[in-house]
């Protein structure tokens, strides 16, 4: 906004004095009209709001009914359901909807074209459509490609379905497996900085997949405007093929045939939802890819429940959100892994990779029982104010349904709280590619012996268990047990 009012020569102040009877005289007037619907028990159907936006295409010259199908840049164009996050993913273009590709509740792998919109708002006769995840010479004719940008690593049946594509894509475009998959953003960037194909193609990749993302571009960018040596490095080609309408993918509930429950008396049958399947799918999967150890300690956190009280108010009303343990018990792990980077990795066959950014993510619980891990980046780089905003801003746009597949991608390690429903401890299961996760329990006040000077006493101390689940194939109990104390010993000397 700052730019904007440079721009224009304005200000804040003054724009708000500008547009404030403008303002106020449209608030009055949806309310009005508001309250004369639910008076007069007005409802708008679907056919009668088809008819206005034909009526008022047609005022400007333009086919009523190709209004209908014409979307604005950054609309909402499909909701995309990964491991555990449903997304509102908007159009990078404006145009008109030539051809969706798919029918709700298909399964496809990433990089796949699901929709074709054509730029020009008319659709060009005997131009084959063009894919914007691919580089080419012709991404910049009347038609381009929306793809699915991002899916969860985690995800089972993306997995899945990344292996059992159909490649016979004889009536559709298709995304070369020999060719690299990139995002209408990274495309846009790679233009504006006159980066030709070949060099973007070397460009090596962190997303999924070694995808380059939105940030590998723009460091790659910054580092050659600031004059330093920068040495692409080969990255690993995996492009998902696109599929043509009738190869569509088969995920991973649809792979072994349904057989239906037998009838009990007394029972009744529920089928989970998608994301409840994909949870489970993904829990399995864990438990059989990494021999899991749990190990428990009891935490003593009086200094830091003294602190919080003291504290939260005039936290509250400093930084807007209310001061929780998760912050402090966050930063404990992170600098934890930042002292341990053998926890903050993955495992590849009988390789080891070591992850340079330490990414924490918190697991969430919506009100529809379900579980999410938003995930805070970076974590290390950020203070307690800065976790506390990061944290609870990714909690409301869980709730809410809010979240972009980037809020849920590249975690490195996950905490999950128990204690937020009064359980002492658990026994969590590794969120996979991850090699460890940190159960917190509930904090209670409990008799324990404290040393004095004078000697031992007993005292009402605030007490709280950390439970800590890791992979026996690269963490072993020396390994886990000091990691496990390292956030234990942080949490009980808590300074504030």
């Amino acid at each position: 906004m700052d730019v904007y009012y440079q721009y224009m020569g304005t200000n804040e102040e003054t724009m708000r004095e500008t547009f404030k009877d403008t303002s106020m005289k449209s608030v009055d007037a949806r309310l009005m009209l508001e309250a004369i619907a639910k008076a007069e028990n007005l409802v708008i159907s679907d056919e009668d709001l088809d008819a206005e936006v034909i009526k008022y295409g047609e005022s400007y010259g333009v086919d009523g009914k190709t209004m209908l199908d014409m979307i604005q840049e950054d609309d909402v164009l499909f909701e995309v359901n990964t491991a555990k996050v449903s997304a509102e993913i908007p159009s990078p273009v404006a145009g008109k909807v030539v051809e969706i590709l798919y029918k709700e509740g298909d399964t496809v792998a990433v990089g796949t074209v699901v929709a074709i919109i054509d730029l020009d708002g008319e659709e060009s006769s005997g131009t084959e459509p063009v894919s914007e995840g691919v580089v080419r010479e012709e991404a910049d004719a009347g038609q381009v490609a929306a793809n699915v940008s991002e899916t969860s690593p985690s995800s089972p049946s993306s997995a899945e379905t990344a292996k059992n594509e159909s490649a016979n894509t004889a009536s559709k475009p298709v995304v070369a497996e020999e060719e690299r998959w990139y995002s209408p953003v990274v495309i846009q960037l790679a233009r504006e900085a006159k980066i030709p194909k070949e060099e973007l193609d070397a460009i090596q990749g962190t997303g999924y997949e070694g995808r380059l993302s939105k940030k590998d571009i723009k460091d790659y960018i910054e580092k050659k405007k600031r004059g330093g040596s920068v040495e692409p490095k080969p990255a690993s080609v995996v492009a998902a093929p696109a599929a043509s309408k009738t190869s569509v993918a088969v995920s991973s509930e649809q792979a072994s045939p349904k057989v239906a429950p037998v009838a009990m008396p007394g029972v009744e049958v529920k089928e989970m939802d998608r994301v409840r399947r994909i949870i489970a799918d993904h829990m399995v999967m864990s438990k059989k890819v990494s021999p899991h150890v749990t190990n428990v300690v009891e935490v003593d956190v009086t200094k830091l429940v003294r602190w919080r009280e003291k504290n939260k108010d005039a936290f509250f009303r400093r930084e807007g959100v209310r001061l929780t343990y998760m912050p402090v018990i966050t930063e404990a792990v992170a600098k934890a892994l930042a002292a341990y980077p053998q926890v903050n990795v993955s495992v590849d066959g009988y390789n080891i990779l070591f992850k340079k950014h330490i990414n924490v993510g918190i697991a969430v619980s919506l009100n529809d029982g379900n579980l999410i891990v938003p995930v805070v980046h970076d974590a290390d780089h950020l203070n307690l104010n800065g976790l506390a905003v990061a944290i609870d801003s990714l909690a409301l746009k869980a709730r809410d349904n809010k979240l972009m597949p980037e809020d849920i991608d590249g975690g490195t390690f996950t905490i999950t709280n128990f204690g937020t429903f009064k359980s002492l401890f658990g026994t969590p299961i590794i969120n996979q590619p991850q090699v460890a996760i940190l159960g917190v329990g509930y904090i209670e006040k409990k008799p324990a012996v404290v040393e004095t000077p004078e000697g031992d006493t007993i005292a009402i101390r605030h007490k709280m268990y950390l439970s800590l689940s890791y992979d026996h194939r690269v963490v072993d109990g020396m390994l886990g047990g000091n990691f496990l104390h390292f956030i234990a010993d942080y949490l009980e000397n808590w300074k504030g």
